[in-house]
């Protein structure tokens, strides 16, 4: 039949069974293109509304990067394989993957061709969520990442870097360039950084980390070929220890900018000779030195590797000499201020990831204050501790955070800790160990410990603390002392706007009936399922009181979601009330909640 008329082939006796007629439906409806083709044929026997919207070229069919794609069909009935193309359907437009696979059509050779084309917000957004969420902050050393997609879209893909914190002031430092082009890239990246963090677990070693990663993209075909530089940094002494597979060797700028690369000795990327050996190599950053770790996109576009190499150290001496640049709270745009340092005239010839070490020639000490605990007190504990905490590099939303819960501690010592008495002494101490973690703690010597259900301030107070940092405990001995711990992180700024709530979800709380009410609609992503965790904190003041969730209007409900679904319901279990989520029965929401387990926990309406 031909591509315009629309209708789906019948079975040879004219007719088509129930099974055969849903499947040509799903076909026919399908998001992707699909194309049904013989050898040779003039024209596509069939092609689904999707294929029929393209505009067609050669054959009857449309060209990738201004490569037919009858081409590939002719690849794939020849070879016997599948054959994959990647590129763009129109200059500047969507990323396409169009793969025939060869088939017997109508007794004849043929090929069943599927183009896959998604939006360009879609291919960067999933690529910037498979790049790590946040940077560990570390007092003695300064981290920064950046992603920058290549301009031509035909070309990007699946650059990477990952920092991940080990214990003891050590963090494992990564940087790598996967094979192909578009999501395929990105989701062989994927594996292959899930491989690396799993491997990390059992011995964060360079060797063995670079041999379970050779013999991991070995079995890969997607994977093989990646380049790679692993290294793991001690914090303290800025002994480095690290090893390479088929990637550049990384830059350091000294403190007075002289600038060098890191000896590696030259490998086959990873699984391309399995088995290889990955030589380990040990170096030292000195106070006020930076490493700067980079995939292969930063040197692309030279004809003397020389020249981009040195282009590549002129553009860090200038980012890293700039007045202020190796501030505290200025180090996590260093990566990205390099980046754009090396991009051409035209934009980025290939993707670049960047990973910035910034060992810190001084650090910041604790803080420690003693006042009198009364509410007047208040306003001086905020003022100093938002200035000790933008001093560690903190940002925003976590610094108010952390005050949040200091200053509801404080005020629970100055409301209650001496009622009924003359106000006593309150003590605020904050530090950070060599792994990130900040504890603040706030002794008073008297007691305000709230009973098991208290409706009043206080228990909504150390509901509200709990919310807002990673660890909260209290203990009464010779007074009450509130410990507060949280892992300091750092969200990279440019990923953090590519990954803003779509302009389709909305979170919103509706206090009009009996209990709070928080709605939302469209797309429940990473980024809006933050929105929602904070709505339903606020709905339910901290958790101390009953509200309902209405996700009548969602249409995508991710894991990130449900993760917050689940944390709110445990709350309110905790509190002695039971979420009610409103999810129609038949949807995709409602299911997801049910296989999630969450229909256990919660009153699904």
């Amino acid at each position: 039949m031909s591509a315009s008329s629309g209708s789906l082939p019948p079975a040879s006796d004219g007719t088509l069974d129930e099974g055969a007629a849903a499947l040509l439906a799903a076909l026919e409806n399908a998001p992707d293109a699909v194309f049904c083709l013989g050898a040779g044929a003039a024209a596509p026997l069939w092609a689904n509304a999707r294929a029929r919207g393209l505009d067609a070229g050669r054959n009857g069919l449309p060209e990738i990067s201004g490569r037919p794609v009858a081409d590939l069909v002719e690849a794939a009935v020849k070879s016997g394989r599948p054959e994959v193309l990647h590129g763009t359907l129109e200059p500047d437009g969507p990323v396409a993957t169009a793969t025939a696979r060869p088939m017997t059509v109508a007794g004849g050779p043929g090929a069943i061709v599927v183009v896959e084309a998604s939006a360009t917000d879609d291919v960067q957004r999933a690529q910037l969520s498979l790049l790590p969420a946040s940077l560990p902050m570390l007092p003695d050393v300064g981290l920064s990442g950046s992603y920058h997609r290549a301009s031509d879209l035909a070309v990007a893909g699946g650059d990477w870097y990952d920092a991940v914190p080990l214990g003891k002031g050590r963090v494992a430092l990564v940087v790598g360039d996967a094979v192909g082009h578009g999501v395929p890239a990105a989701g062989a990246m994927s594996r292959l950084r899930g491989a690396m963090r799993s491997t990390l677990l059992r011995d964060p070693e360079p060797a063995a980390v670079l041999a379970a990663l050779d013999a991991f993209a070995a079995q890969m075909d997607d994977i093989e070929g990646t380049s790679v530089f692993y290294g793991v940094l001690e914090a303290a002494t800025g002994r480095l220890v690290y090893s390479a597979a088929g990637h550049p060797a990384p830059l350091v700028v000294q403190a007075d900018g002289v600038t060098s690369f890191l000896e590696v000795t030259p490998r086959p990327p990873l699984g391309s000779l399995p088995g290889a050996p990955a030589p380990v190599h040990e170096d030292v950053l000195p106070h006020g030195a930076t490493l700067v770790l980079f995939s292969n996109g930063a040197v692309a576009g030279a004809t003397v590797p020389a020249e981009a190499l040195e282009s590549l150290g002129e553009a860090a001496r200038a980012v890293l000499g700039a007045p202020g640049a190796l501030d505290v709270d200025a180090v996590a745009g260093l990566a990205g201020a390099i980046a754009e340092g090396v991009r051409r005239p035209h934009g980025w010839l290939d993707d670049v990831a960047v990973l910035v070490a910034h060992r810190r020639a001084t650090t910041q000490g604790a803080l420690r204050l003693d006042l009198l605990a009364v509410p007047s007190a208040l306003p001086g504990v905020r003022r100093r501790l938002n200035a000790w905490l933008t001093g560690l590099g903190m940002g925003e939303q976590d610094r108010v955070g952390i005050m949040v819960a200091v200053g509801e501690a404080c005020a629970n010592a100055a409301e209650h800790a001496y009622r009924g008495s003359e106000p006593g002494p309150m003590s605020v101490a904050a530090r950070v160990d060599v792994d990130g973690v900040l504890t603040v703690t706030v002794h008073d010597k008297g007691t305000w410990r709230p009973p098991a259900r208290d409706p009043g301030d206080r228990g909504r107070g150390l509901l509200i603390m709990r919310q807002l940092v990673d660890g909260v405990t209290l203990e009464e001995d010779h007074g009450t002392t509130v410990t507060l711990g949280f892992r300091l992180r750092r969200t990279p700024d440019e990923d953090l706007d590519q990954l803003r709530p779509s302009d389709n979800a909305d979170v919103v709380v509706d206090r009009d009936g009996e209990r709070p009410v928080v709605r939302a609609s469209g797309a429940v992503d990473v980024a809006a399922a933050e929105q929602l965790r904070i709505r339903m904190l606020e709905a339910s003041h901290g958790g101390a009181t009953p509200m309902e969730l209405d996700l009548a209007r969602v249409g995508l409900f991710s894991s990130a979601a449900v993760r917050v679904v689940l944390a709110m319901a445990r709350i309110a279990r905790d509190e002695s009330w039971r979420l009610v989520v409103h999810a129609p029965e038949g949807g995709v929401t409602r299911h997801v909640l049910e296989i999630s387990g969450l229909d256990g926990l919660v009153e699904l309406r």
